[in-house]
């Protein structure tokens, strides 16, 4: 069995049943502007799409994972998952797939969001890396340095959204005790 198969079959199952969750949230109190959001949407798409390299557009593989290290991405890519999850569970219903605030807002810094201000991203990009890792094309790995792009500047976004709608003085004081995606950064 091809392990790049149960790759993509783990990133259908978290997909499937984030789009099942979605119905647990509570509606939207305030969001920015639709154009402003545009952006990375569309980096993050690109890089999506390039990162599973389905067409082969480029070279062929850098490097040929080999069968046990293929195993371990997608491991880690279901560890990436585990990790959204948990952040996901852990917002409950302040959940939300797009920049907004919800009614009775406030800072999580809890849980994974005492590690990283964004989990949920943070375990998207690791999840990424085990797929362009396993893959090995240019393009895969072009791929993956556009999501991680699209996440950044989606993460940029809500915290200057957030700055304003939670007050600068407390979210400021979270972003300097807690790494915008990576740990410690």
């Amino acid at each position: 069995m091809d392990p790049y198969d149960p790759l993509l079959a783990a990133w259908a199952v978290w997909a499937l049943s984030w789009l099942i969750a979605a119905v647990w949230s509570d509606p939207a109190q305030a969001r920015p502007l639709v154009g402003s959001q545009l952006l990375y949407r569309l980096v993050t798409l690109a890089g999506a799409v390039m990162l599973f390299d389905v067409h082969d557009w480029g070279p062929r593989r850098l490097w040929t994972v080999p069968d046990g290290g293929e195993w371990a991405m997608v491991g880690l890519a279901v560890l990436g998952f585990g990790f959204c999850w948990w952040a996901r569970l852990h917002l409950g219903r302040l959940w939300s797939g797009s920049i907004t605030r919800k009614q009775a807002h406030r800072i999580v810094d809890t849980g994974p969001y005492r590690l990283v201000r964004h989990p949920i991203y943070t375990g998207l990009i690791i999840a990424a890396l085990a797929t362009a890792i396993e893959r090995g094309t240019p393009v895969s790995l072009f791929g993956f340095a556009l999501f991680v792009l699209g996440f950044w500047i989606k993460a940029r976004l809500e915290e200057t959204f957030l700055r304003s709608e939670l007050g600068a003085a407390d979210y400021d004081g979270y972003a300097r005790r807690t790494g915008m995606l990576v740990p410690f950064l």
